[in-house]
């Protein structure tokens, strides 16, 4: 990943933990459970006059449980180990003097490392969008969506239903190809049988 090694993790977490920016910069070590494989989202970082500040997530909402992959278990506790502040209250994600990461700090970090993998036009917001399309394309129901994405209305999470609704059509052109391909022929004559779809029979 073209993003340095301390913020690894907050990509990845954007990703495929659906977070928020405020979010990730307002977790806390107490606020992960490897066991469990969950992370509890309960507070929020805002810039405000140019200074962090701890707040309530977006919405009522926002408080949730997200569940997270196997396969980044390894790398938050890597993370943890390297990077996080220490004690149960510390927070997770630092900047490299120990301040909480600032968005004008951060674009900078963010735009080299997407010019470098050739994606100059992907913004970090993106990435929360592209988890949540992904985890809809997976068959999550409606409300799952809006737990995972910590929505209280209905009508975003329904935009990622949407956006995977081209795979059912996919697959019934893939059966439409399979179809008209199928041919069958009679016990020992030889002779094919009437098409698959719209036969009929003569006398």
């Amino acid at each position: 990943m073209a993003a340095s090694a301390r913020y690894r993790l907050l990509v990845l977490l954007a990703a495929f933990g659906t977070m928020r920016w405020g979010e990730l910069l307002g977790l806390r070590r107490g606020d992960i459970d490897l066991d469990a494989r969950f992370i509890q989202i309960s507070r929020s970082v805002q810039q405000i006059s140019g200074a962090p500040v701890v707040t309530s997530p977006k919405s009522w909402a926002g408080r949730r449980r997200v569940a997270i992959p196997e396969a980044l278990v390894p790398e938050i506790r890597w993370h943890l180990q390297v990077f996080a502040e220490k004690g149960p209250d510390g927070r997770v994600f630092l900047g490299p003097k120990g301040a909480t990461p600032s968005r004008t700090n951060f674009h900078r970090i963010w735009r080299r490392a997407t010019r470098e993998v050739g994606l100059p036009e992907l913004h970090f917001h993106d990435l929360r969008h592209s988890g949540a399309t992904l985890a809809a394309s997976t068959g999550a129901s409606l409300c799952e969506l809006m737990q995972r994405l910590g929505h209280s209305s209905a009508r975003a999470a329904l935009i990622y239903q949407h956006a995977t609704s081209g795979r059912d059509h996919a697959i019934a052109a893939a059966l439409d190809s399979l179809i008209a391909g199928l041919k069958t022929t009679g016990p020992g004559d030889g002779d094919e049988d009437p098409p698959l779809v719209g036969a009929r029979s003569g006398t």
